[in-house]
C-alpha cells in the first residue's frame, strides 16, 4: 500500500491525479498541500500553507512516492526570475524534502522540448529542473514530457484555449506527439508512476502518453 504526495493538486494536472490518488485502492494516504482547503476525504491529508514556507521536518513528508505537477507561466510569474522560483527552484525543494525523508518514487510533469540548453526560458527551466532532480539520486525518477495540455483550467489561459482548440480540430492530420495530451491521461501516468515505476530514470514522451488506455 502506497503513500503518495502531490505537489500542486489545485492545478489541472494536480487536479486529476488527486481524484484518481483517492479513489485507488492501493493509496492508502494522500498528502496534498494547498493554500486553500480541499474538500475533505478519508484518505486525504491536506495541509494549508504555502510550500515556499513549509518547514522542511514536517512528518508528512514521509511518503512512499510523490507527483510533481507545480508550474506557471511568465506572465503570471511577472518576471523571469518569479517563474524559476516557482518552476525551479520550489519543485527541487519539494524533491530534496520528499528525499530527505525517504521517497523513493519522483514523477515529474515537465515539457515536450525541454532542453537545458534551450534558448526558451521555459524549455530552459524544465531542461534544468529535470537535470537537478537526476542529480538528487532518486531510487525511481519519472520525468513526463506531454504536449499541449489540453483541459479546462480554473484560471483562464487565452492561449492555451486557443491553441487547444486549434490542437482538437487538426488532431486528424497531426502525428500524436503533435496533438496535445488530455490532462487525466497525463495524471494517470503520473500517478502510475509514483506508486509502481521501476529503478532508474524513465522519460515518457508526448506520443507515450494514454497508449495503455486507448
Amino acid at each position: 500500500m502506497t503513500k503518495i504526495l502531490i505537489a500542486g493538486a489545485t492545478g489541472l494536472v494536480g487536479g486529476y491525479v488527486l481524484q484518481q490518488a483517492l479513489a485507488d485502492t492501493r493509496v492508502t494516504r494522500v498528502v496534498a498541500p494547498t493554500r486553500q482547503p480541499l474538500p475533505p476525504h478519508p484518505k486525504l491529508f491536506n495541509p494549508i500553507s504555502d510550500f515556499a514556507s513549509m518547514p522542511d521536518d514536517d512528518r508528512w513528508w514521509a511518503v512512499d512516492g510523490v507527483v510533481c505537477t507545480i508550474g506557471t507561466t511568465r506572465a503570471k510569474a511577472g518576471s523571469a526570475e518569479a517563474f524559476r522560483a516557482v518552476d525551479l527552484d520550489l519543485q527541487l525543494a519539494v524533491a530534496r524534502h520528499a528525499r530527505a525523508h525517504g521517497a523513493k518514487r519522483f514523477a515529474l510533469t515537465s515539457s515536450m522540448g525541454a532542453d537545458a540548453r534551450s534558448h526558451f526560458l521555459y524549455l530552459r527551466t524544465k531542461g534544468q529542473l529535470e537535470e537537478a532532480l537526476k542529480g538528487l539520486n532518486w531510487p525511481s525518477l519519472t520525468i513526463v514530457r506531454p504536449g499541449a495540455i489540453l483541459g479546462e483550467r480554473a484560471e483562464v489561459r487565452t492561449n492555451e484555449r486557443i491553441l487547444g482548440a486549434v490542437l482538437r480540430t487538426l488532431a486528424p492530420l497531426l502525428p500524436k506527439a503533435a496533438r496535445g495530451n488530455p490532462a487525466d491521461q497525463i495524471a494517470h501516468v503520473l500517478l502510475e508512476a509514483a506508486i509502481t515505476a521501476p529503478n532508474g530514470v524513465r522519460l515518457v514522451k508526448a506520443d507515450q502518453i494514454g497508449r495503455d488506455r486507448s
